[in-house]
């Protein structure tokens, strides 16, 4: 079932049609969201930490507001609301709202139950750090560590197919099997993958060592998604681009502070390089590399705040911009990078790729398993073939896709 969206045949590729905005429709994923997992994660994040009454009551408060009642601004002493002021859905039913806006507003809402932004004890604490330090601290990622070691037994063109499968794969990725030397090829056994333009990401950053090329590696823009066994081969991922000379620096893009659930922060990405240094073989060496990259500027830590702001990519501002601009690819990974990318919108499946980035400053790639409604660049043959089976393609996340818009 394995495609590529550069196949030709396709669309030509123009402006991308309009189509209607997301939104919690009755039976929908997105409604299964706010209907379910955000009530259900109020409640578990007052399970993992001992929050004071004044806190649990903020908590009540939003629990009974996201569940029976509409939208409500956030109080005007807390900081930063003024970023939010101007917003039209105040009001509203949360499930009438534009489903991006109102998935991030809740979470901003949390943290101000949480006093996360306001003078005091809790300021800065992290309300999902239990979830994010037990994934990390997991039996599953020594063995997955451990497997590294077996990277240099690959060819050269395998260890980067395998990387870049365990980035997109994230904490579904199992290092262990996939670095199963002297087996057929990666290509033939991972499955689920509806789009796969790998070849097109490896040939833009080999293309400054082309005729016309720069001559020279530029620099690579990676967008995190979430944090612990999924950030952790996103680094790897990184310090191969540096040691293969495929990017002269990398620029890891994070969230300035806990947002989504397990979205990767800076505190997230040390927390990382240290499991990483403080595992053996060729981990080890890894997280050292990793650290003096670090050091010496080639691998640069960002946290835009557009990353928690709740709109599509097109509205990014001009610094974010020229950033994504001077990039030899910008990487983007994740399923929220992915509805922020193309916009959270009910495009046609078979809606070019490339037409719904055309206003991306360069070029960009996106990696992501699907777990939500939007996807665009399926070819005809894999949209029938999918539609066709019994499974929940679009939410399940046993499937992925690799898209590139050069």
């Amino acid at each position: 079932m394995t495609h590529s969206s550069q196949d030709t045949g396709r669309a030509p590729v123009d402006a991308a049609p309009s189509a209607p905005v997301v939104v919690g429709t009755p039976g929908s994923f997105a409604r299964s969201v706010l209907d379910e997992r955000h009530p259900a994660l109020v409640e578990r994040v007052r399970r993992a930490t001992p929050y004071p009454p004044e806190h649990q009551r903020a908590l009540d408060a939003l629990l009974d507001e996201i569940t029976k009642g509409s939208v409500e601004r956030l109080d005007d002493e807390e900081p930063g609301a003024g970023l939010w002021r101007d917003e039209p859905y105040y009001g509203q039913r949360w499930a009438d709202v534009p489903f991006l806006w109102a998935e991030s507003f809740f979470y901003r809402k949390l943290l101000a139950a949480l006093r996360h932004f306001a003078p005091g004890p809790w300021l800065g604490i992290d309300p999902f750090a239990p979830f994010k330090n037990a994934e990390l601290a997991g039996s599953k990622v020594d063995d997955e560590l451990s497997a590294l070691d077996r990277l240099p037994d690959l060819p050269p063109d395998e260890q980067d197919r395998t990387l870049l499968l365990s980035s997109l794969w994230g904490n579904r990725a199992d290092l262990g099997f996939q670095l199963s030397a002297g087996e057929a090829g990666l290509g033939d056994r991972v499955q689920g993958l509806v789009v796969d333009d790998s070849d097109a990401l490896w040939d833009l950053l080999a293309a400054v060592e082309q005729p016309g090329g720069s001559g020279r590696p530029g620099k690579v823009c990676l967008v995190a998604d979430n944090a612990g066994p999924e950030l952790l081969p996103d680094l790897v991922l990184a310090d191969h681009l540096l040691t293969t000379g495929r990017a002269a620096s990398v620029v890891l893009h994070l969230k300035p502070y806990p947002y989504y659930v397990s979205d990767a922060t800076t505190t997230d990405t040390l927390a990382c390089l240290d499991r990483l240094t403080g595992a053996s073989g060729r981990a080890a060496e890894i997280g050292a590399r990793l650290r003096d990259a670090v050091g010496d500027g080639r691998l640069v830590l960002r946290g835009h705040p557009f990353f928690c702001a709740p709109h599509p990519y097109d509205r990014m501002p001009t610094d974010l911009r020229e950033d994504f601009a001077s990039a030899t690819l910008t990487v983007m990974k994740g399923d929220l990078n992915y509805r922020r990318l193309v916009g959270d919108r009910h495009w046609p499946a078979t809606t070019p790729f490339a037409a719904a980035t055309a206003y991306f400053p360069g070029p960009v790639a996106a990696l992501r398993t699907l777990k939500c409604d939007v996807v665009t660049g399926l070819a005809p043959g894999t949209l029938a073939e999918l539609d066709a089976g019994a499974e929940s393609w679009r939410t399940s996340g046993t499937h992925a896709l690799i898209q590139v818009r050069r």
